[in-house]
């Protein structure tokens, strides 16, 4: 038996790809026993909610749990990494519930808010919060009591986060974003103007060799995983553009490390050097109006506002959109303002 099956991870996106090649001397086994003796930490409940969701395949071919593995069969599985071992205590924090039924749940997310539990950040987190609100405020109750993560956004991006209610729902979502089969747009604001209306940034994104908090691109795919953005320029300000971003991938910084990779970093982004005047004038008349932009809008410029995918249980395709939060929205009509009073100076 091959004991050492590739695995291809996607951290960012909380699920990771086993592949089996079955050596010939195998004998007869029901396919969820197979994997349950393959795969470290995983239940049988983990395996069969993950053939249940079509998320394992035998020889390209969905299988049920008793298919009997063969030699020189390929099986193929997608699964959510294991849970920390960290107690989810539910806390009253306020959150935007955009829909909820017995199986999904979407918020918008605010700023400054952390998704997940984990180093020095073990309490006031997203999850924390949807837990409170499934004990105290749910109108759909799901016996589980718990939401499981789908994907995944950075603490100071705002915007739509979809939260499964069950482990099957998560399976079967999940294979949706690990197979980029989900719809997710985001809208940005960059520094610098665009020769094009529109383009694609392509090149492997992988922990920084010298900073481990921030993502690189590494154009000759010797490290990292492949990344794919693309983007249209939606308003021209002169120094910054309002940008929409389509991800083909769900790489963790993807949008970050990618614009800043072709020197156009998020307004403000402290992380990847944008929070520093890269385009503009030397007056000190806006350097006082940039660091006014920044005190309203203290992050990076960064917002999820659109997710489409299919649900799990009724099938049927849903798309929601969401309005760009106040803090973008302040930014954005003193660029506004700003670019008509220069434009009426010229």
């Amino acid at each position: 038996m091959n004991t050492n099956p590739k695995k291809d991870e996607e951290s960012s996106e909380l699920f990771e790809h086993y592949r089996f090649d079955v050596d010939p001397g195998q004998k007869p086994l029901r396919l969820d026993k197979f994997l349950m003796l393959r795969i470290e930490n995983a239940s049988r409940n983990k395996i069969q909610n993950a053939i249940k969701a079509g998320n394992v395949l035998v020889n390209d071919q969905e299988a049920k749990s008793s298919y009997k593995v063969k030699p020189g069969d390929i099986i193929t599985i997608v699964l959510e990494h294991p849970r920390r071992e960290v107690e989810i205590i539910p806390q009253n924090i306020p959150i935007n519930v955009v829909y909820e039924d017995k199986d999904i749940m979407l918020i918008n997310k605010a700023p400054d808010m952390v998704v997940h539990p984990g180093h020095a950040n073990y309490e006031g987190t997203l999850l924390n919060a949807i837990a409170w609100h499934l004990e105290h405020h749910s109108k759909t109750p799901n016996p589980e009591r718990q939401a499981y993560l789908v994907h995944r956004i950075d603490k100071d991006t705002t915007g739509l986060l979809l939260a499964a209610k069950t482990e099957l729902a998560q399976s079967k979502l999940g294979y949706q974003f690990f197979h980029h089969t989900a719809k997710r747009k985001y809208q940005a604001l960059v520094w610098g103007d665009f020769e094009e209306d529109e383009g694609t940034i392509t090149g492997h994104i992988g922990r920084d060799q010298k900073d481990r908090r921030r993502m690189s691109v590494y154009e000759d795919g010797s490290y990292g995983k492949e990344a794919v953005t693309h983007y249209r320029v939606l308003k021209r300000y002169g120094y910054v553009s309002l940008v929409e971003c389509e991800l083909e991938t769900g790489r963790t910084h993807q949008i970050r490390a990618h614009f800043k990779h072709i020197k156009h970093p998020l307004f403000n982004d402290a992380v990847y050097g944008g929070d520093i005047i890269l385009k503009g004038t030397t007056f000190s008349k806006y350097k006082q109006f940039i660091d006014n932009c920044f005190r309203l809008l203290p992050r990076q410029a960064l917002h999820a506002k659109s997710l489409g995918f299919v649900h799990p249980t009724s099938k049927k395709e849903m798309y929601f959109d969401s309005e760009l939060p106040e803090d973008m929205q302040a930014v954005l009509k003193k660029w506004d303002t700003y670019t008509k009073d220069r434009l009426s100076k010229e």
